[in-house]
């Protein structure tokens, strides 16, 4: 005779303490819930509310300069130190913990046209208006001692722009031409010119470290290899980019703001086309800056907003904007992608979350899971219409919503005169030319 004992380990359902929630056993068999997905989409609809309710993402503002942020500059070693110059030549330090400046200093006469810190963070390098190239130690000076430069290089020429090398002691320079200078010397060790007059922005790869890319004022976009004694080849557009920003984690691909309200990510190989066409800004786009992820970058422009892509997505997840906030000059995106930082017109440094709806602090394991588990539930209805609808509307600026209905209706009467135009013509006369061919006037090698 079989006696068939039930046998119970207490650690599957006993608490450890009282403080502890309840152990309930749970049978994961479908059959015996055939509402889970009902239930689900329940719980990620109010997840999806909920997270537009918590969407708070402003969260200081940085004041104390006397004319508008032209330049930010991120530390490379320090996450908590900032440095911003300004239209009237003034360099500030900031510590980001405490919200306050620790140093200003009279860098430049006129504009403060670039900044870039060193790679180990000892010292940064500025230029400006007044044709010099300006060395400054990150430390304060101590008491008594006088605010100077550790080295100064005069141009012949305004310089524009600026950028440091990963791991050498080398620094880029554009203006009339592109320079590459090396700290020990006061002459350029390359230049590179391509019969244009001037230069706006110059930015090193991150990856391929020997790889520059820089902006020209004849609409086009020039790349650079170190080694090579010319440049490598440009692409030319229809209007002018305004900055150019590689993406850290892939070495072909960089990204630029152009004057015709959208930016356009580039595989360097294939410049003929880029890969993605960025639209949703309604005025030109001045400034851009990619995650440490690789994964968005963030946009600047003269709208007055500031707006966040997926690197491969064609419109942005989000805006952020204040009713104080004037023309947006320059952005950064913190090293610890969690922070995004915005110079605009009005004198102001603005701090932001990189993710609107994420709360700040420790969280505890069980706050931690649920978060898990809502954003899981958010991917998997994401395209369920309520939940999209919902996840995707943001409230704008009258103005900026206005040009944005009336760009839509110029672009779609655009698009009817040309089919009306291509009904008329003979047959292949009139080509179809894709959004993303319309933008690229030819590529030269």
């Amino acid at each position: 005779m079989k006696v068939k004992v039930l046998s119970r380990n207490p650690d599957d359902y006993v608490r450890e303490t009282k403080l502890d929630i309840q152990r309930v056993p749970r049978n994961y068999d479908p059959t015996l819930h055939p509402f889970e997905v009902t239930r689900e989409y329940t719980r990620a609809l109010n997840a999806t509310k909920l997270e537009r309710v918590f969407a708070k993402p402003f969260l200081a503002s940085l004041d104390g300069h006397r004319d508008g942020v032209n330049c930010l500059a991120k530390h490379t070693t320090n996450l908590s130190t900032l440095l911003s110059g300004s239209c009237d030549g003034e360099v500030k330090v900031w510590n980001l913990t405490k919200h306050e400046c620790v140093r200003t200093l009279q860098a430049h006469e006129g504009f403060v046209r670039g900044m870039v810190v060193r790679h180990c963070g000892t010292s940064f390098f500025t230029v400006g208006d007044d044709k010099t190239i300006k060395q400054w130690k990150m430390e304060a000076p101590g008491y008594g001692e006088e605010e100077e430069p550790l080295n100064t290089i005069l141009g012949k020429t305004v310089f524009t722009g600026l950028d440091h090398h990963r791991q050498q002691a080398v620094f880029a320079t554009c203006g009339q031409q592109v320079d590459v200078w090396d700290e020990q010397r006061s002459s350029p060790i390359r230049s590179f010119t391509w019969g244009v007059d001037s230069f706006s922005a110059v930015r090193f790869n991150p990856v391929e470290t020997e790889l520059l890319a820089s902006c020209a004022s004849d609409r086009s976009i020039v790349l650079y290899d170190m080694r090579e004694p010319a440049p490598l080849k440009k692409v030319i557009m229809t209007m002018r980019s305004n900055t150019v920003c590689w993406n850290p984690m892939e070495a072909y691909y960089f990204t630029c703001s152009n004057e015709d309200y959208n930016l356009y990510t580039y595989d360097m190989r294939y410049l003929d086309r880029p890969i993605t066409v960025h639209m949703d800004h309604v005025s030109a786009v001045l400034d851009v800056d990619y995650s440490p992820t690789g994964k968005d970058f963030v946009s600047a422009s003269f709208d007055k907003t500031i707006r966040i892509f997926p690197k491969d997505g064609g419109h942005s997840r989000e805006v952020y904007h204040t009713k104080r906030m004037q023309h947006v000059i320059c952005v950064k995106w913190s090293a610890d992608n969690k922070y995004i930082l915005s110079g605009s017109d009005e004198m102001n440094i603005r701090l932001w979350k990189a993710n609107a709806a994420e709360k700040l602090g420790v969280l505890a394991p069980r706050e931690r899971e649920a978060t898990n588990y809502s954003q899981k539930l958010k991917e998997k209805f994401q395209h369920h219409p309520q939940i999209r609808r919902i996840a995707h509307h943001r409230h704008l600026p009258r103005n900026i919503y206005h040009q944005t209905k009336e760009l839509r209706v110029m672009k779609e009467a655009r698009r009817k005169k040309e089919r009306n135009v291509r009904k008329h013509s003979k047959p292949g006369s009139v080509p179809v030319v894709s959004e993303k061919e319309k933008h690229v006037v030819t590529v030269v090698k």
